[in-house]
């Protein structure tokens, strides 16, 4: 107690500035001599006074950094059940003395009465010390050796309990004589008396537990899975369970990731709850002290799908987003504001869009669109909520794109999607046949601990707020892909299984990437006969490209060239353009997401208007009185997120003309490549949203009246019918295109279906008969 006391009253910057040092850390440099001077934990223990903070954040490296309590560290380290309760108790009595003293100087706010009312409120309250700091071991590498040591594990929650009430102190009353006594908790037990304490009663066994006067504090189990950067090659993710009290319940959510600091405990289990035996296999769990919610490289997650408050870990002193804090106060120019300072400059360059798009997967060659429409995926629209509309406060538009590249194999599709992914916030990777569709959503299972039926998050659920990418797309099974469509328009998943009926939140974009059916791409067909996916599902992505390998011998050339030099050397030929390093490109997105919303300005409104015209009208043609449908309001609501995220790529507050004017050029040409009829040349948006074009539905009218007109005229024909093969030979005779036999039996299909044909017969020798002869 006292090296901690000696800790807390004399610990200055300087002391982790030479430790740091000495380890070759590199240290940055301070503005003034007095910066390093001053007494660090003091000036925290006023913040907390003011604050009205109970947990003081210790990082474990200042015990380290400071001679006097080296011992002290290691003490921590192996003793913590000990050590932490005798530095709590140190905490109180220093928080005691600092307002004494301030009270004696006559602080601000510390005089007369205001002075008495802090001092008794500080006497009730109960201070926690929160280590953390240490280096982080795999959860693998726990074994029965690290048993009541304190350790620091990182990881991914997969799921966390209700609250539930944990008992601290234990009231008891006789039977015989209604004395009470009062028993607290010890290292997580608490002893029954076996004998009344009063010596004229002490009766055996007549102690009885009062529940309603014991007293409870709050207790979370939190399940913990390795990451997935951190599992080894072929094996499965281990697991660990985590309780949380107090401040630090209902801190993180399924899907974070976290740095745990705790004690690694194990208690026996017993075999049979009825009996005293135990079995000799015990039940480990980490009683966590300190949590830190970890932001990696990667980038940050959508705010606005987190809760209101924003994340603030309880404590004063070294938490995540306290270090701005104190490098305020200390008037340093710190890592982050130079960071900020770079980006600004970045976004104000001209050229920033075809830098970031070049910054993306620099190793797969060309595909600029597709770059740039994932580029635009990866910043997002804004999320917005409309008071007026239906719903109790309104829908929430999304503001999240979906990408759906189809292409030939080996055009690096995977390539881009593992990128991505190595990118995207809570992201989840997975593969079409590798996942079912209770994996993607949720799923039904027991509770080892309380036998209860509970909610498992899926993938989807778990990258709430992040990118999922998912691989050979085609290759899913039909169950598995219609789970999908309600992710992708409302963003949530409706479950009703086993008796638990609920919503969860799934907003997150989705990234696609399928080939098409017999695996090359056949330019002569429409595109609903070469991606083998409901219409209904592709019409609900924002942007479709397909991704041809085409055979050009100068684009061949340059491609190999790329390729073969990627081989030779580890530096992508970029053309000799520079491209920014990944983290970089993180943390620019990150920044853009999370600062800045754009706004439609007025004369973007009317661009927005205008183009959406524009697409409704490639559909006119002045020969004939039809209309096609080229253009429909999703894509009006796509053309608004890809320009809303054009805006924030350029850290713009407001959504200008040029935004629109580019969100329209990526509609536009991504629509032309995927909606275009090959029988007309010409756009419809009825083959995505229906299946088939309007050339298609006039062909089949067509053919529907020559089988009827066959089946009218042949004298025998009328009575007996007329043979499959025989008919489809008749109608090519008459026809200048070749007549399908996938359109004819459609048409012959459709018309059976009607009750106005009957097929008789096998194989080759079908017959058609008018269904009145």
């Amino acid at each position: 107690m006292k090296s901690f006391r000696d800790f807390l009253r004399g610990f200055k910057p300087k002391y982790r500035v030479a430790h740091d040092r000495s380890l070759g850390i590199p240290t940055k440099a301070s503005a003034s001599p007095d910066v390093v001077e001053r007494l660090l934990y003091e000036g925290y223990m006023r913040r907390m006074r003011t604050t009205g903070e109970a947990n003081l954040n210790l990082d474990c490296e200042n015990l380290r950094a400071f001679p006097p309590s080296r011992k002290l560290y290691v003490q921590l380290t192996k003793y913590p059940q000990e050590v932490i309760p005798a530095m709590d108790q140190v905490l109180k009595d220093i928080m005691l003395e600092l307002a004494e003293e301030d009270q004696t100087e006559g602080m601000e706010g510390m005089q007369g009465r205001e002075g008495e009312e802090e001092i008794t409120e500080i006497m009730s309250k109960v201070y926690k010390v929160r280590p953390f700091g240490l280096p982080a071991v795999n959860m693998r590498n726990l074994n029965p050796g690290d048993t009541d040591k304190l350790i620091c594990i990182k990881g991914l929650v997969i799921r966390a309990t209700p609250v539930i009430p944990d008992m601290k102190v234990a009231f008891f009353r006789c039977l015989t004589c209604n004395h009470t006594v009062q028993v607290e908790i010890d290292r997580g037990k608490i002893d029954e008396p076996a004998a009344c304490p009063r010596e004229v009663c002490a009766s055996v066994g007549t102690m009885s537990l009062v529940h309603n006067r014991c007293e409870f504090a709050d207790r979370q189990v939190i399940r913990l899975q390795e990451t997935p950067d951190a599992v080894p090659d072929g094996q499965t993710p281990h697991t660990v369970s985590l309780s949380v009290y107090d401040e630090l319940v209902d801190v993180s959510k399924p899907g974070d990731r976290l740095v745990v600091t705790g004690i690694y405990r194990s208690v026996p289990v017993r075999v049979n709850p009825r009996q005293r035996t135990i079995k000799s296999l015990f039940k480990t769990f980490l009683d966590v002290v300190h949590v830190r919610l970890g932001q990696d490289s990667r980038l940050g997650l959508d705010g606005s799908t987190r809760p209101a408050g924003g994340d603030r870990v309880p404590g004063v002193g070294g938490g995540v987003g306290e270090e701005d804090l104190e490098d305020q106060e200390e008037g340093l120019v710190t890592r982050k504001a130079e960071m900020e300072k770079k980006l600004k400059e970045l976004s104000e360059r001209d050229d920033i869009y075809e830098l970031l798009s070049r910054s993306l997967a620099p190793s797969v060659w060309a595909m600029d669109d597709v770059k740039k429409g994932v580029l635009l995926q990866l910043f997002g629209g804004t999320n917005k909520s409309i008071a007026r509309g239906g719903g109790g406060g309104g829908p929430r538009y999304r503001g999240d794109i979906n990408v759906l590249l189809v292409g030939d194999p080996g055009t690096s599709k995977s390539q881009v999607l593992q990128y991505v992914h190595k990118l995207a916030p809570r992201g989840v990777y997975t593969s079409g046949k590798g996942s079912s569709a209770v994996g993607l959503t949720a799923y039904v299972t027991r509770d080892p601990d309380s036998k209860q039926l509970v909610l498992e998050s899926g993938a989807l659920v778990l990258s709430d707020g992040g990118v999922c990418c998912i691989d050979e797309f085609d290759k899913m099974s039909d169950a598995t892909r219609s789970v999908l469509h309600e992710v992708m328009e409302q963003q949530t998943v409706s479950i009703a299984k086993a008796g638990i009926i609920t919503t969860l939140n799934a907003r997150t974009s989705i990234l696609a990437a399928a080939n098409p059916v017999g695996s090359k791409y056949d330019v002569n067909m429409p595109i609903t006969r070469n991606i083998d996916l409901p219409p209904t599902l592709i019409s609900r992505f924002d942007l479709l490209y397909l991704v041809l390998d085409q055979v050009d011998e100068a684009i061949d050339r340059k491609l190999a060239q790329h390729l073969v030099g990627l081989y030779l050397e580890d530096a992508p030929e970029t053309g000799g353009q520079d491209i920014l390093p990944v983290d970089e490109l993180s943390a620019y997105i990150t920044y853009a997401r999370s600062r800045v919303n754009p706004i439609i300005t007025e004369e973007a409104g009317e661009e927005l208007v205008l183009c959406y015209g524009k697409l409704r009208r490639v559909g006119e043609d002045p020969r004939s009185s039809e209309k096609r449908i080229t253009a429909t309001t999703r894509q009006l609501e796509s053309m608004i997120r890809l320009s809303e995220a054009h805006a924030r790529m350029r850290f713009s507050t407001h959504v200008e003309l040029e935004d629109v004017q580019e969100a329209y050029r990526l509609m536009r040409d991504a629509i032309r490549t995927s909606a275009l009829d090959p029988m007309t040349g010409k756009i419809d948006m009825g083959m995505l949203n229906t299946g088939t074009g309007q050339q298609q539905r006039k062909m089949r009218e067509d053919m529907r009246k020559e089988v009827m007109n066959l089946l009218g005229t042949s004298g025998a024909g009328a009575t007996r019918g007329i043979r499959w093969g025989d008919a489809m030979q008749q109608l090519g005779a008459q026809s200048s295109i070749r007549v399908d036999a996938g359109e004819f039996k459609e048409v012959i299909n459709a018309l059976e279906a009607e009750g106005l044909v009957k097929v008789v017969g096998e194989r080759d020798r079908r017959m058609i008969r008018r269904a009145d002869a």
